[in-house]
C-alpha cells in the first residue's frame, strides 16, 4: 500500500461536479443560457422530485486556517439583516421566472458560519424562502453549526422551521492542533450542542473530523474518534485536509508545510481512523463519510440512491439545485452557474434586480455521460456502459491499465468496479474518465492531493 500511495498521490479533483470548476468552458456560457437551462430543469423536475436549495452564509468571526471555503471575516453582526434581505431578493428573482411554486426537497445552510447569524434572522430567512414555496413530503433540511456559538435558540428555531439534520465541525480535540488551525473549541462545547440537538429532536447529527492537520499525530486521531463516539453522532465525516494555500492565500499559511504529516504518515491516520470507526459500528459511505445503519445516508447506500453534488453526499437526488448567496454554485443538470464571490458585489447586483452569476458551464451530451459514470463511481464504486456509449473507450481503458495491474480496479466487458480495499484511490480512477483533465496539462497547484 505504501508504494501505491507514493505512486498515485497526485493532484486531482474531488468530483463534487463534472466538469470540475477549473475546466468549465466560460466562453460559451451566458446568463441568458443559464436562465433557459434553469427553466427547462424546473419544468421537468419540480412537480416530480422537487428542487434543492443551498444557501451560503459567509460570515465568520475569526479565520480558521484549515478552511478552504469562501468566507468574510467580521465581528460586526449588523451585516446579517442586509445579507438575508439580499438572499431573499435573489430567491424571488428565481421564483419570478417560473409559473408554479417551487417544491423544496432539500435545503442546506452552509458557510462560513451559519450560526454567526442570530436565531431570529435565520428564522426570517427560512420563513421568507418558504412563504413562496412548498415543502416536499420527504423534505430534508440541514445546517452547519459551530459548537462555540450554536445556542439552544438556534437549534429550537431551526427545528421548528423543519430542520432535522445538523453538522458540527469538530476537526480534532488536541489543543496544539486546534491552535495551529485557529479553531479552539473544547470537547465540552461539542458535547453540549450535541446533547441539546438530540433533546430537541434532531434525527441526524453529524460530526466533521479532519485528518492530515498540522501537528496531528496518530494518537490525536485515536483520541478524537474515541471522544466523538462518547456522543454517538449518526454520521461522521472524516475528511482529508486539503492543503491549497495557493487558492485561499494567507489563511492556509498560518503554519509551515513541515508541520503537516507526510504522505504515508497521513494515510495511516485515515486507515486507523477507519478501523476504529468500523469497530464502533459505523459503515463507510462513499468517500470520507461514515454512518450508523439507522441513518438515511447508510440506507441510501444500500438502496443505490446515494447522490453527490456541490453540497457533498446526500441521501436523495434532485435534478435542480439552486445556490443562493455570495459564491454559491447552482446546478440545473444541463448547466452550472456560480455567483460572484464578493459580498459587496453580490448585494449590489441583486439589488439591481439581476441574478448575480459571473461564470458557468453548459454541459454537452458527452459531459453528462461522463458525469453519470463519475457519479456512479463516487457513490457506488462501480459503473457500466452500453456498447458505443463512451467515445474513445480504448483511451480510458488504457489510462485504467496501471490501476488494473495494481489491483485497484476490476475491468469487465462493459463496466468497472472498485474493490473495497481500493476505495482510497477512487479519485484516481475517476480521473481516467475525465477527458477535460487530460486535454489540458494538469497544473500542480490546481487541486489537492488525491490520497
Amino acid at each position: 500500500m505504501k508504494t501505491l500511495i507514493e505512486k498515485y498521490n497526485v493532484p486531482g479533483p474531488r468530483y463534487t461536479s463534472y466538469p470540475t470548476v477549473p475546466f468549465w468552458d466560460e466562453t460559451s456560457f451566458s446568463k441568458e443560457k443559464w436562465i433557459s437551462s434553469f427553466k427547462k430543469s424546473f419544468k421537468e423536475s419540480n412537480s416530480s422530485e422537487g428542487i434543492s436549495l443551498y444557501i451560503h452564509l459567509p460570515f465568520c468571526e475569526s479565520l480558521c486556517t484549515f478552511c478552504a471555503c469562501h468566507k468574510y471575516i467580521t465581528k460586526r453582526h449588523d451585516v446579517e439583516e442586509d445579507y438575508i434581505n439580499t438572499v431573499l431578493k435573489e430567491w424571488c428573482l428565481y421564483v419570478d421566472l417560473v409559473d408554479e411554486k417551487p417544491i423544496i426537497k432539500e435545503l442546506h445552510l452552509g458557510g462560513g458560519t451559519p450560526t454567526f447569524f442570530s436565531a431570529k434572522n435565520l428564522n426570517k430567512l427560512i420563513k421568507g424562502i418558504l412563504d413562496i414555496a412548498i415543502k416536499h413530503p420527504n423534505f430534508e433540511f440541514s445546517f452547519e453549526g459551530h459548537p462555540n456559538n450554536t445556542t439552544q435558540e438556534h437549534l429550537k428555531t431551526l427545528y421548528n422551521a423543519g430542520f432535522r439534520r445538523v453538522s458540527f465541525g469538530v476537526q480534532d480535540y488536541n489543543i496544539k492542533v486546534q491552535k495551529a488551525i485557529h479553531r479552539v473549541q473544547p470537547f465540552e462545547n461539542v458535547e453540549k450542542v450535541t446533547k441539546w440537538a438530540r433533546e430537541i429532536g434532531y434525527t441526524s447529527i453529524s460530526h466533521d473530523l479532519v485528518f492530515g492537520l498540522p501537528h496531528q499525530t496518530l494518537k490525536d486521531v485515536i483520541y478524537t474518534i474515541k471522544k466523538t463516539k462518547e456522543l454517538s453522532p449518526d454520521r461522521i465525516s472524516f475528511y482529508s485536509y486539503a492543503h491549497v494555500p495557493w487558492v485561499k492565500g494567507v489563511g492556509q499559511r498560518g503554519f509551515s508545510e513541515t508541520d503537516l504529516p507526510a504522505n504515508n504518515e497521513k494515510r495511516k491516520l485515515y486507515e486507523k481512523g477507519k478501523e476504529i470507526l468500523t469497530d464502533l459500528g459505523y459503515e463507510e459511505i462513499g468517500m470520507d463519510h461514515f454512518a450508523l445503519k439507522s441513518d438515511s445516508l447508510y440506507k441510501a447506500t444500500k438502496n443505490k440512491t446515494l447522490h453527490r453534488n456541490f453540497m457533498g453526499y446526500t441521501s436523495s437526488k434532485t435534478q435542480l439545485m439552486i445556490g443562493l448567496g455570495m459564491s454559491a454554485i447552482s446546478d440545473s443538470w444541463y448547466a452550472f452557474a456560480q455567483n460572484v464571490k464578493s459580498v459587496k458585489e453580490y448585494q449590489s447586483i441583486v439589488n439591481k434586480g439581476e441574478i448575480p452569476i459571473f461564470r458557468g458551464h453548459l454541459l454537452s451530451n458527452e459531459d453528462r455521460l461522463t458525469r453519470k459514470h463519475i457519479l456512479n463511481l463516487m457513490c457506488n464504486f462501480l459503473t457500466s456502459w452500453e456498447n458505443g456509449e463512451i467515445q474513445n473507450l480504448d483511451f480510458h481503458l488504457k489510462l485504467l491499465k496501471d490501476l488494473e495491474e495494481d489491483k485497484l480496479v476490476r475491468i469487465k466487458p462493459n463496466g468497472i468496479e472498485i474493490p473495497d480495499y481500493a476505495r482510497p484511490f477512487v479519485r484516481n480512477i475517476c480521473m481516467a474518465f475525465d477527458k477535460k483533465l487530460h486535454k489540458k496539462k494538469l497544473q500542480e497547484n490546481l487541486f489537492s492531493m488525491t490520497i
